[in-house]
């Protein structure tokens, strides 16, 4: 079996509640679907808005679906400075205590307390692929990605296993960037 896998960028993006959707768009309003993502269920959609912080604000964030019980703003640390917001590293769905903004659509505005975060580094797996991996849900491992000129190896990955999950690895704007990451990049998983 192959042991390794794709390593895909997930730039910036929002999550939403309903609640904060129909503030957002309008009574009633459903998310549309742009395209599928590569976790199953999840997909990218045509709605987009404005993430405002304290120093900055960026126009035009896509939202991701389906609508979350919490809303969150993923975004990369140079992403955080900009903004002006302290984001912690976290785990997607850790949200407690982490960074404020306002979050603004065609139809309204919304204050988050918190959910702004950046994404701490992963590799979604199923149980078969942790079994072929030799490692298990919550485990961090070290992700070695071949690049033409800026190979590395990133630290601190977690590893998050479920039935629900496809096999990949996503890291923010920032790491790819760090290794020059291009479309169908593949990482492997070094002791």
């Amino acid at each position: 079996m192959e042991k390794n896998f794709i390593v895909e960028t997930s730039a910036r993006h929002v999550h939403v509640t309903k609640e904060h959707l129909e503030i957002l768009f309008g009574e009633g309003y459903e998310l549309t679907k742009k395209k599928d993502l590569s976790q199953p269920g999840q997909f990218a959609c045509n709605e987009r808005v404005t993430v405002i912080g304290t120093k900055g604000q960026f126009p035009a964030v896509s939202i991701l679906g389906p609508v979350r019980p919490a809303t969150q703003v993923e975004i990369s640390a140079s992403d955080a400075r900009t903004l002006g917001v302290s984001a912690p590293v976290r785990e997607s769905g850790d949200i407690a205590g982490s960074a404020p903004c306002k979050l603004v659509g065609p139809k309204g505005e919304v204050e988050i307390s918190e959910g702004v975060i950046i994404a701490k580094r992963h590799i979604h797996m199923t149980p078969a692929d942790a079994e072929n991996f030799g490692v298990k849900d919550k485990d961090i491992v070290n992700v070695k990605i071949d690049s033409p000129e800026r190979s590395l190896v990133f630290g601190d990955v977690v590893v998050r296993v479920s039935d629900k999950f496809a096999l990949a690895m996503h890291i923010d704007t920032d790491e790819s960037n760090a290794v020059l990451a291009p479309a169908g990049t593949k990482g492997e998983i070094v002791k």
